[in-house]
């Protein structure tokens, strides 16, 4: 074996290797290359986080059963409200965006900076974040990707996330304190018992809605994500 078949082959080795321990992450709109594997699990982060105070207070725990997330984009709001088996749904926290990218508007494509708008889940917690901490959600959802297909669009783009940090281009980032904080909350529920409403504007303040160019489906959109806020109601005016 000749020394440059050798090298070569190194080569090869360490390449795939370190296509095995990282992946793209698009939280900045990409590619940015984050660790998948690393040193922190999310029971180390609830061992930290839990000792600082963070997550469910005491009284929480005792009715807090799911949550629903709620992100303003206009507003720059995430509203978190909890839900009880026999206690009515509440606010229990407030988190300002710490950035934003894009406009009014659902996500349409890979790379077009834009925070996606419609109803999701949350798929899994990320502890080794290159942004202190993030939480997935389903984007492209069922819906977007009929959507898509509809539309005769292709590359509807991946990978978003609620995250600390205060940069990003088509995710949601709140700060490290914050997302410390939420995904202590999201941990203890349990991911598949949250999910979330991703919306242009507050609908329970707003009697319109956007009108976006390029797609003629926003009014099922919109009118999809006014009712599953119904059940909201408008919070006071300064955050609980």
């Amino acid at each position: 074996m000749t020394r440059r078949l050798k090298f070569l082959l190194v080569l090869l080795g360490a390449s795939l290797a370190f296509a095995g321990l990282h992946r793209v992450d698009q939280a900045l709109g990409g590619p940015v290359v984050s660790a998948v594997k690393g040193s922190r699990t999310v029971a180390s982060v609830l061992k930290q986080t839990q000792a600082a105070g963070l997550g469910l207070t005491e009284e929480e725990r005792g009715w807090v059963g799911s949550l629903t997330l709620v992100a303003l984009k206009s507003e720059k709001i995430l509203e978190v409200w909890g839900h009880g088996k026999d206690t009515p749904r509440k606010r229990i926290r407030v988190y300002p965006f710490t950035g934003s990218s894009g406009g009014l508007g659902p996500k349409l494509r890979e790379g077009d900076g834009q925070i996606p708008e419609g109803l999701y889940r949350v798929e899994h917690l990320n502890p080794n974040s290159s942004y202190h901490l993030s939480i997935k959600i389903d984007y492209p959802n069922a819906y977007d990707r009929a959507k898509g297909r509809a539309d005769g669009r292709e590359k509807l783009g991946f990978d978003i996330f609620l995250h600390g940090r205060s940069v990003t281009v088509g995710c949601i980032p709140i700060g490290d304190e914050a997302i410390e904080d939420l995904f202590t909350l999201v941990a203890q529920v349990g991911t598949r018992k949250v999910d979330a409403i991703l919306a242009p504007w507050d609908f329970r303040t707003h009697d319109d809605a956007p009108e976006i160019d390029g797609i003629e489906w926003e009014g099922e959109l919109y009118e999809g994500i006014r009712e599953a806020m119904r059940p909201f109601p408008h919070p006071p005016e300064t955050p609980d």
